[in-house]
């Protein structure tokens, strides 16, 4: 048997060739991208940046704890409070004590002559320090002197970046005004901020609030001195970067990339385990002839379905240890791609881990084994009397276990999103959700391909049987009575066809209701949001604003507000605060019960997610600052896509800033002369002020947002298995109906009308994947629709034409070279020879 196993391997390599490429690709990119998920598991966390050279750093805590029946929960705060008076005379008692205060500080370079480099178009956003907790980075002068005086600043300049030098009068803008101020001296900058250091009177002046403190003295004696109900945190060692400017940004940005990966290699999986499993299923159905020879001289059935097995492990073992060792170097190009393109944090590396390698070579061999043992089934009930069939007439295409799995898979698939519907209709919004719910109606219909592809080819080619000639004809029999064939060439571009149209369907879907929600939300004709690297809006330019006669002036401002469900859950929410007076003036909210105008400084807004809703209820919540308070009920919004948080009024926002100006023009107001007033002021303010349009359209998704990114690169993994897939299937197929070309060339055909046959049969395979994947589509982008409308979203589906226009063409493109390029070889042959060839 082993004999014949080689024997049959080197005969039919084509085959076994194609079956190596597709398996050894899909490992690969399962071993790339789990080297890369390996490395988000033990990315080192970054040390302290802001106060590495401090030996105690105290600051209010960052956390909120609250004891429950199960436990302590705890969740980060969204403004922790600042360092009170009485608590840094206290700790300065216990040895010398420095301030910190971090406020936004964008300075302007002014042109200094005709000779200048290239003067600057904008601001440049800093941030301001007082001088003296410089030394806590440590930040060293390297030029010039500390500053004396309030109009004087140090700057921080870097490679390639600032050219401010010492002497350079610059123009500051800070939350206490703009001025003129001189740079005294120079530091380099340590790559976390970039920092103008103001004298420590001037800093305080600027910023009251002391935001950190830096503390010589033993930590021990410090939280004695602070007590166990101070709110503040008492940071040492490692610890220090908790007061780092953002120190979660890696495990955020770290979170997201586990996510992208964790998803690439679950897709990776599923469409090279549905390839590799179609293509044994067709290497086993072309062989039948083959097998019935076999068990004419005595093979049992047995024999046969250990000859299948023993071809899979062979090829398994050797395709996945190609995949794994192509796999370990891609890797490292994979993980610089995701850090030069923003998905990872800068220095994401990979680490040493080798398991990713393991599980990706046995995923490959069990992927081989599982697809033979499926197919060596059938190969084992192979008749004698196949050796006989001349026909390509293919008969009994679904084993009843096909058909018992493929039912079930879809009633699962069906069924699954139908309970979410009438249970939870916005848990199939979620990224996990739309990614992984639509595979099983794919598997689903993937399974049912034989059963499908005729009628759909029926379908598809019989607008060209009616034409004149024989092509369209013989097209649409071959392809209705070579089932096998069209299904094996179907099902990849159903399955990325389907992926296709449901991952960037159901995001633009989103991304329109988003749209459509901002859009109805939004009622303002002036939108004022944060600037360079969100800055807020200057408290010049509101007061400014608000003095702008016909201007109606709404100021909110981002917070946030938890939740205890059920005494064992925090639950955070977005919230903004805002003035109730004129929320309604600038905006029209979802409002399903209650009224946005009893919103009060003891009241709450909240949305259908709420564990309680009804109007008048009073909860307990936590503020962005941790303050504990009760709150009533003055209205409920619709959930929507999710972006209807939590309203509450500025008494209530926790420390918060303002984020956002909505400004609409008065009734009887002239609009040219308050837009003409809001723009001046934005001028003097460095205040980039926005009509309700552009606000609307510099806020939608861009080309190079992480999402879409994330998904180009989920669909380039599956059209690249697909592509696999079809080159391997219509090379085989083709190369087997060597005798049935050389029929055609006997019966009068010329050689360009074979060749456009054979091109026209692999498009119209091609043709019914891509419409029953945008069948299964449909279904996906139905239920994402239905989900929506039942949360109270009115905007319609979107489909990618585009994308699914360019997966289609070059998967027809692929279809048509490989069927075309074997065919013209096989074509050389003189057709009477080839007629008469035997396997």
């Amino acid at each position: 048997m082993l004999t014949h196993v080689r024997s049959g391997m080197r005969r039919r390599w084509v085959t076994f060739v194609g079956s190596f490429v597709a398996l050894a690709l899909g490992v690969g990119l399962m071993a790339a991208t789990g080297l890369a998920l390996a490395a988000t598991f033990g990315a080192p966390e970054r040390g302290p940046e802001r106060f590495a050279a401090a030996p105690v750093v105290v600051r209010a805590t960052d956390h909120l704890r609250v004891d429950t029946p199960t436990g302590t929960r705890s969740k980060p705060l969204r403004h922790p409070g600042p360092v009170r008076a009485p608590i840094a005379d206290r700790l300065a008692a216990l040895g010398r004590t420095v301030e910190d205060r971090t406020f936004p500080a964008d300075v302007t370079a002014p042109r200094t002559g005709p000779d200048a480099e290239e003067p600057r178009t904008g601001p440049d956003a800093r941030v301001g320090h007082p001088w003296p907790v410089a030394a806590a980075a440590p930040y060293r002068l390297t030029s010039g002197r500390p500053p004396a005086a309030p109009g004087e600043v140090v700057v921080t300049t870097g490679p390639g970046g600032d050219r401010l030098r010492t002497g350079d009068r610059v123009r500051v803008r800070t939350p206490a005004g703009n001025g003129l101020r001189t740079v005294v001296g120079t530091v380099a900058g340590r790559g976390f901020e970039d920092a103008v250091f103001f004298t420590r009177d001037e800093a305080a002046r600027i910023s009251p609030a002391i935001d950190a403190l830096v503390v010589h003295a033993d930590a021990t004696a410090v939280r004695r001195a602070l007590g166990p109900d101070s709110g503040m945190d008492v940071l040492t060692g490692h610890d220090r970067r908790r007061a780092d400017p953002d120190p979660d940004r890696d495990a955020r940005a770290l979170v997201s990339v586990n996510a992208l990966l964790g998803t690439a290699a679950g897709i990776t999986l599923f469409v090279s385990a549905a390839v590799v499993a179609s293509t044994f299923s067709f290497a086993v159905a072309a062989r039948r002839r083959e097998f019935g020879l076999l068990r004419t001289v005595g093979a049992t059935p047995g024999q046969l379905r250990r000859a299948v097995c023993a071809e899979a492990v062979v090829i398994g073992v050797l395709a996945s240890a190609a995949g794994a060792w192509l796999g370990a170097r891609a890797a490292p190009l994979l993980v610089g791609r995701m850090a030069g393109a923003g998905l990872a944090p800068p220095g994401f590396a990979l680490g040493d881990a080798s398991w990713p390698l393991h599980t990706a070579f046995w995923t490959g061999v069990s992927v081989a084994t599982a697809a033979a043992l499926v197919s060596c089934h059938r190969a084992g009930r192979t008749a004698p009397t196949e050796a006989l069939r001349e026909a390509a007439v293919d008969s009994r295409v679904m084993p009843v276990s096909r058909w018992a799995t493929a039912l079930l898979v879809l009633f699962a698939g069906v069924g699954l999103p139908a309970l979410a519907l009438a249970v939870d209709p916005g848990d199939l919004l979620g990224r996990k959700s739309y990614v992984t719910r639509p595979m099983l109606l794919i598997v689903g219909c993937a399974l049912l391909a034989p059963v499908l592809v005729r009628p759909a080819a029926r379908l598809l080619t019989w607008p060209p049987a009616r034409l004149p000639g024989a092509t369209g004809v013989l097209v649409r029999e071959n392809t209705a009575t070579g089932v096998r064939r069209t299904a094996a060439v179907a099902a990849p571009v159903l399955i990325t066809v389907a992926l296709a149209a449901t991952l960037t369907g159901t995001v633009a879907t989103l991304e329109e209701a988003r749209a459509t929600e901002a859009r109805t939300a939004t009622t303002a004709d002036f939108v004022v949001t944060p600037g360079p690297r969100g800055r807020p809006p200057a408290p010049a330019f509101v007061a400014a604003a608000r003095s702008v006669e016909g201007a109606v002036v709404s100021v909110s401002r981002s917070t946030a507000v938890t939740v205890l469900e059920e005494d064992t859950a925090l639950v955070t929410s977005e919230a903004r605060a805002v003035d109730p007076a004129r929320l309604a003036a600038v905006s029209d909210l979802p409002v399903t019960a209650g009224r946005l105008a009893d919103l009060d400084d003891d009241a709450i807004v909240v949305n259908e997610e709420w564990l309680t809703t009804r109007v008048g209820d009073r909860v307990t919540v936590w503020l962005g600052d941790g303050r504990r308070t009760s709150l009533r009920i003055a209205a409920v919004l619709a959930t929507g896509t999710g972006d209807n948080g939590v309203y509450v009024t500025p008494r209530n926002a926790g420390g918060a800033g303002v984020d956002r100006i909505d400004i609409k023009v008065a009734e009887g107001a002239d609009p040219r002369a308050v837009a003409a007033a809001l723009h001046t002021a934005g001028a003097a303010t460095d205040t980039r002020v926005t009509t309700r349009a552009a606000w609307l359209a510099a806020n939608g998704p861009g080309p190079d947002d992480p999402t879409r990114t994330g998904l180009r690169m989920i669909l380039g993994i599956a059209l690249l298995c697909t592509a696999t897939a079809l080159a391997n299937t219509l090379v085989m197929a083709t190369s087997d109906r060597g005798r049935d070309l050389a029929v055609l060339r006997l019966a009068g055909a010329t050689t360009a009308q074979v060749l456009r046959l054979v091109a026209a049969e692999a498009v119209v395979a091609v043709g019914v994947g891509a419409v029953l994947g945008g069948g299964v589509a449909a279904v996906n982008l139905l239920v994402v629709r239905g989900a929506l409308a039942l949360l109270g979203v009115t905007s319609g589906i979107v489909v990618p034409w585009g994308t699914l226009g360019l997966v289609v063409a070059a998967a027809a493109l692929l279809a048509a070279l490989s069927a075309v390029l074997p065919a013209s070889l096989a074509l050389r042959t003189r057709p009477v020879e080839l007629a008469g060839a035997r396997e």
